[in-house]
Parts: structure tokens; C-alpha cells; sequence
């Protein structure tokens, strides 16, 4: 591997490691000002967890050999990855490892201002094990069934959207409403801040997902920029027309959903295809959060609404936009009609293994005495920040 490769993809993996931080705040901003640092520390723990499984055996479940379904027991502790003969896979361990850290931290928008935080702590080991490794061993590992059926997911539409978002769902759902759902942003800057970082570590997520300084990373840098751009625009532009006012914590959620729509494509599809995809994100998405309210589902930060509808949309409009000279996949537009299919299984695949599962793991940790899903009444009445941490975010009465 070349040394200019190598020092891009460390540089991706810092990216894609600041988009955890970069959720945090944009999770934050979005809850009541008691649970600000609470949100905060669902992404930041999954930071610390997440890389601890990863390297003891995370990564040898989603990369091992294995056979179509998971991976095997081959490099547990990465053993067997000597760091001069392997260092181009270990490489691989680093930047994979970024993807494991940020997509359990996606499903905590749907349980904020709620959930036990022991609990997620023991979530975040289980889920990443059983449901996070064998989805993407699935569709990113050589002996992948979805791998060799040849679903087009460059950077993680199916294995980390689709999958955290029906997970959210599934824990919206067990632990019930919140007592008093009714929210509006305590920090909008904090929800532009979170956007704008989430935006620029994308480009170590989608443009490293060629694990090459190459012409196919050019372009995916290139058409993640430009879906992100659309959609942001298309969310504010729908807004002005039917409210009169365009909301800076709309935009920037407008621009979350581009770039969740980009992901599964960047290495497939071009500009045009990428305006597309943008536009069509701000569409859905914008559509998703006006719906989600009248289901009944407290999806508290609109999960599903941004990484499950964008992620959907994004997995079959790559199908629909992958162009051959790009990616090496001819797309519907250029005649290839059994693409949408294959898009079609991933997708439903992903829905249903990770909902599945996801249930039986709340469910159980739910009945199991100590943990539990939900805070008392108490404790979500006094905010999760005080409850949970023993801390304020901010101080405001003046004491030292």
C-alpha cells in the first residue's frame, strides 16, 4: 500500500471518529437543557466501548472468515495480526472500527431523556456482537452472503443506517413514551455545531470507503459534499413555503439526511445522481419527521425518520444511479433492472435480522433485575444529567 493511501486513510478514521463527537452535540442540542450531557455521554461511551469490543472481538466476527452469516473466532485480540506483516489490514481494523463506535451511538436519539445508562453500557457490548458484526459481515466481508449477491453499500446504508434505525425503533417502542414528549431544542447551536462536524468527518466516512487516495474517493468526497447540499437546501425550502420561516435545526437535520442518502452511493453514482439522491433525501426525510408524531412512537430525535427513510432511499437509489464507469456496477439508468432486487433483499434483510434481534436483546435486558430499559419517575422528572451523571451541564446560578 502506498504511503500517500496510508496516510489518507489514518486521516479518514480521525474523521470518522470526530462524527461521534459530532453527533453528540447534535443529539444534544435537541434535548431538554437537564439531559444535555447525559445525550453527550451515550455517544461518548460508545466511543470507549465500542473500540474495546472491537478489537477483542468485534472485528473477527464482522471480517473473519467465517462463512456467508458471521465471521470466526480467528483474530480474537486481533491475534494473528502481526503489525509489520499486516499492517494494510490493521489499517483496516482502525477505520472499520470508526463505523462499529458511531452506529449504536445513532439508536440513543430515540430513547433520550429515558433510558437506564447501566443498561445501554451492557446494550452497547450485546448489540454490537449480534447484531452490528454479522450485518457487516454480511454485506462487507468477502464470505458475505450479501457481498456476493453484490448489494452496493459503499459506506454503510444498509450495515450502519438501516441497521441502527430499526434498532431505534424497536427501543422507542419497549421503553415506552417519554412523560412529557412534548420537546423543543434547548441548543440550537449545539444541533448546527453537531451538523456542520458530522458534515466534514463524512468525508473520511464516505471518501475512505475506497481505502485509497483514488480517483473513486475524489468522487465520493465530491457527491457526498453535493447530496448533503441538496438536501439541507430542499428541507429549508420546503419549510419556507409551508411555515414561512426556515428553521436552522431543520436545515441542519436536512443536511443529516443527505448525507445518510450519500452513503450507500458515493462509490457508485455520480453528481447528477448525487443531486438526486440530495434532493429526494430532503423530500422523505422532511416528509418522515412531519408523519412520525401522528404514529405514536417516540422516536424522541426522529431516527428512523432520518437514517431509516434516508438509508432506505439512499440503499435503492444506488441501485438506480450506480454508473459503470464509476464504480464498476451498471445501475437502472444504464439498463440493469436485477440491481433493484439484490438493493431490495439488503435492505429488508437488514430490517428485519436487526429488528429481530434488537428486540430479544431489550426484551431480555429489560426483565433481567438491577437493569431495566426506563429511569424511575423521579429521576426523568429531575433529568437524566443529575440522575444518571451526578452532574449539571451547565451551571447557571453563579456558584463556584
Amino acid at each position: 500500500m502506498e504511503t500517500g493511501d496510508i496516510a489518507w486513510m489514518l486521516t479518514a478514521s480521525a474523521l470518522v471518529l470526530l462524527m461521534t463527537p459530532g453527533l453528540a452535540f447534535f443529539y444534544g442540542g435537541l434535548v431538554r437543557g437537564r439531559n444535555i450531557l447525559n445525550t453527550i455521554m451515550f455517544s461518548f461511551m460508545a466511543m470507549a466501548v465500542a473500540s474495546v469490543v472491537w478489537v477483542l472481538w468485534g472485528y473477527s466476527l464482522a471480517f473473519g472468515d467465517g462463512n456467508a452469516w458471521i465471521g470466526d473466532f480467528s483474530h480474537l485480540g486481533l491475534h494473528g495480526l502481526d503489525v509489520n506483516a499486516d499492517s494494510e489490514e490493521l489499517l483496516f481494523v482502525i477505520f472499520q472500527g470508526m463505523f462499529a463506535i458511531i452506529t449504536p451511538a445513532l439508536i440513543t436519539g430515540a430513547i433520550v431523556e429515558r433510558f437506564k445508562f447501566t443498561t445501554y453500557l451492557v446494550f452497547l457490548v450485546l448489540w454490537l456482537t449480534f447484531v452490528y458484526a454479522p450485518i457487516a459481515h454480511w454485506v462487507w466481508a468477502g464470505e458475505g452472503w450479501l457481498f456476493k449477491e453484490g448489494a452496493l453499500d459503499f459506506a454503510g446504508g444498509t450495515v450502519v443506517h438501516i441497521n441502527a434505525a430499526v434498532a431505534a425503533v424497536v427501543a422507542a417502542f419497549l421503553v415506552g413514551k417519554r412523560r412529557n414528549p412534548a420537546l423543543e431544542p434547548s441548543n440550537v447551536p449545539y444541533v448546527v455545531l453537531g451538523a456542520g462536524i458530522l458534515w466534514f468527518g463524512w468525508f473520511g466516512f464516505n471518501a475512505g470507503s475506497g481505502f485509497a487516495a483514488n480517483a473513486v474517493d475524489i468522487n465520493a468526497f465530491l457527491v457526498t459534499n453535493t447530496a448533503a447540499a441538496a438536501a439541507a437546501l430542499t428541507w429549508g425550502l420546503i419549510s419556507q413555503f409551508q411555515f414561512g420561516k426556515m428553521s436552522a435545526a431543520g436545515v441542519a437535520t436536512g443536511a443529516v439526511g443527505g448525507l445518510v442518502a450519500i452513503t450507500p452511493a458515493a462509490g457508485f453514482v455520480g453528481v447528477m445522481g448525487a443531486l438526486a439522491i440530495g434532493f429526494g433525501a430532503g423530500v422523505l426525510c422532511y416528509t418522515a419527521v412531519q408523519l412520525r408524531p401522528k404514529i405514536g412512537l417516540d422516536d424522541s430525535l426522529d431516527v428512523f425518520s432520518v437514517h431509516g427513510v434516508g438509508g432506505i432511499w439512499g440503499a435503492l437509489a444506488a441501485g438506480i444511479f450506480a454508473v459503470e464507469a464509476i464504480g464498476g456496477t451498471k445501475g437502472l439508468i444504464e439498463g440493469n433492472v436485477g440491481i433493484m432486487g439484490t438493493q431490495v433483499i439488503a435492505v429488508v434483510a437488514t430490517l428485519l435480522y436487526s429488528g429481530i434481534v434488537s428486540f430479544i436483546i431489550l426484551k431480555v435486558l429489560d426483565l433481567i433485575p438491577g437493569l431495566g430499559l426506563r429511569v424511575s419517575e423521579a429521576d426523568e422528572d429531575q433529568g437524566l444529567d443529575i440522575s444518571q451523571h451526578g452532574e449539571r451541564a451547565f451551571v447557571t446560578d453563579g456558584a463556584d
